[in-house]
């Protein structure tokens, strides 16, 4: 029997990490950010997910605040730029988003990028910042195996969720091992691929099975995966269309299929300021 409701995952400090959820990642006016939120709300969705690089959290604590539901069933996620973590600024960073979203904590707070030689001490700074109470969880994003040994080595504290792009084309599948082998939860961004993938045959051949699109395939191929996702859109339809994906089951076979058509693509860009740096 299958559910439109959103399931959860269990995070490693308790707390729980929608299935599902919306990301805001270039929407840059306030129209759009507030369409895009009540359509996300009607269709069951509370996790939102920003960051102070996307310069939006103003918008969405606006369109969140407008939109009556109580903060008790929001999930807010945010991100330290790499710039904070460099001037050290780690309090103050996480201060101006709570201002901006308009709310007295935060759901899940991610280290954005692991900046070379900040990144350790940033991680013990969030730790004082959930033992207050300003943050519910903390995490980290692009980080890959060495960065979290990194971590490991420094802090008793493992992070509860990581958020990397993942998605058929870029599986992924090595990292998403190591961190649900030590506890830390995957969450994809980009979890469309910037709809890359959209056109691809097999995809639509399993969802024609099904009823369904291309792209809820893949989604749901990672939610079977226990990956959580946060697709972007601004469109109600397709908000709600990404939502749907809960009603049905991939077989191992069709799982296996998709697997395949993993080719290393990456659709998201590197900052500047972190190129060289990173592993792929």
């Amino acid at each position: 029997m299958f559910s439109n409701r959103i399931p959860n995952l269990l995070l490693n400090d308790d707390c729980a990490l929608p299935l599902s959820g919306l990301g805001v990642y270039k929407i840059s006016d306030f129209k759009d950010m507030k369409a895009a939120v009540q359509a996300a709300l009607e269709n069951g969705i509370r996790l939102f997910d920003t960051a102070s690089f996307y310069k939006n959290e103003d918008l969405l604590g606006d369109a969140l605040s407008e939109s009556g539901v109580p903060r008790s069933e929001l999930y807010l996620t945010t991100k330290i730029w790499n710039t904070a973590q460099r001037l050290g600024d780690i309090r103050g960073s996480v201060e101006r988003s709570l201002d901006r979203l308009r709310t007295d904590y935060l759901d899940l707070y991610l280290i954005h990028w692991p900046v070379p030689g900040c990144f350790t001490q940033t991680w013990k700074k969030m730790e004082e910042l959930k033992n207050e109470g300003l943050v519910r969880s903390i995490g980290v994003s692009n980080f890959s195996i060495r960065n979290l040994e990194a971590l490991s080595l420094v802090s008793d504290v493992v992070p509860a969720v990581n958020q990397i792009e993942c998605h058929p084309l870029n599986r992924q599948q090595e990292l998403t091992d190591y961190c649900q082998s030590h506890g830390i939860a995957v969450q994809a961004y980009a979890p469309l691929a910037r709809g890359s993938y959209c056109d691809r045959a097999i995809l639509a051949q399993i969802g024609s099975h099904y009823e369904k699109t291309a792209a809820q395939v893949g989604l749901r191929w990672l939610v079977q995966r226990q990956i959580s996702v946060i697709p972007k859109s601004t469109h109600p339809d397709r908000i709600r269309e990404n939502a749907e994906i809960f009603d049905f089951a991939l077989t191992e076979g069709e799982m296996s299929s998709i697997d395949l058509l993993d080719e290393g693509f990456h659709s998201a860009s590197i900052p500047d300021d972190m190129i060289g740096f990173l592993n792929h």
